[in-house]
């Protein structure tokens, strides 16, 4: 077994966490250099070697963030970091499906769940910008309820970890395993993008981690109910997320 496939399994044993950094603000330059630098060295470690840099790196400057189709990512910093926050885009659109692992993560996994709200309600969207924008302008309707909730949670926050496979589709064929986020001034972590589905199914078997019941019936990848449908055999695993648009990201990733 190799070592990234040892470690999916969590079966190497990466002792004990140094201590915090210092959490002095960093400017952006300095984010960019250490995310450049990170990208180069970590490029191919285990997805905890990642997350083990980040929270040594950023300490509490440095949150998860989960749609919560599944568990994985929060469950692999966590045993990092116990306690790590964990952001949750409640958008008021979910399937109640998300919301039950949501609410499973935060009683059971050793994180602190923030679920941030968009500014406006489902309702007081509707009457500012006409009933169901999702689907006359979902680019509108995701920077609303998904974009600008995002970048306000990350406020406080130097860095953040994002569950993005490049096997997912080919607009994240590329992704880097650590990022600077010019447009937020951020450093972006991705532990597991070298991950294969494969991997995922053997880490949630072998920690028991939830899982989001919508994959059991036809789901491949899980959004807001409006803009996800299920998945064809033989279709890209985001096929199902808005469908009806010449659109296959949120605007949280790009």
């Amino acid at each position: 077994m190799n070592m990234l496939s040892a470690t999916n399994l969590g079966l190497v044993n990466l002792g004990p966490a140094a201590a915090p950094a210092d959490p002095a603000r960093r400017s952006p330059a300095q984010l960019k250099a250490l995310a450049d630098e990170a990208a180069r060295e970590l490029e191919g470690a285990p997805a905890e070697v990642i997350a083990r840099w980040a929270v040594d790196t950023f300490a509490d400057r440095f949150c998860v963030t989960s749609s919560m189709a599944d568990a994985v990512l929060a469950h692999v910093v966590s045993r990092v970091a116990p306690g790590v926050d964990v952001v949750f885009l409640d958008t008021g659109l979910h399937f109640p499906e998300t919301l039950k692992v949501r609410d499973t993560v935060a009683r059971t996994l050793p994180v602190t769940v923030r679920s941030i709200r968009p500014r406006l309600t489902v309702g007081q969207q509707d009457g500012e910008y006409g009933p169901r924008l999702f689907a006359k302008a979902p680019d509108e309707c995701c920077a609303l309820r998904k974009v600008e909730p995002l970048e306000r949670a990350l406020g406080d926050y130097d860095a953040w970890a994002a569950g993005l496979r490049r096997d997912e589709s080919p607009t994240r064929a590329n992704t880097p395993v650590v990022t600077f986020d010019a447009r937020r001034g951020k450093v972006k972590v991705n532990p597991i993008a070298a991950w294969s589905q494969a991997d995922v199914d053997n880490y949630i078997s072998r920690w028991n981690v939830p899982v989001n019941e919508l994959f059991r019936s036809g789901y491949t990848s899980v959004g807001c109910w409006p803009c996800t449908r299920r998945t064809k055999a033989g279709e890209d695993p985001r096929a199902g997320r808005w469908a009806m648009f010449e659109k296959t990201e949120c605007g949280l990733h790009v």
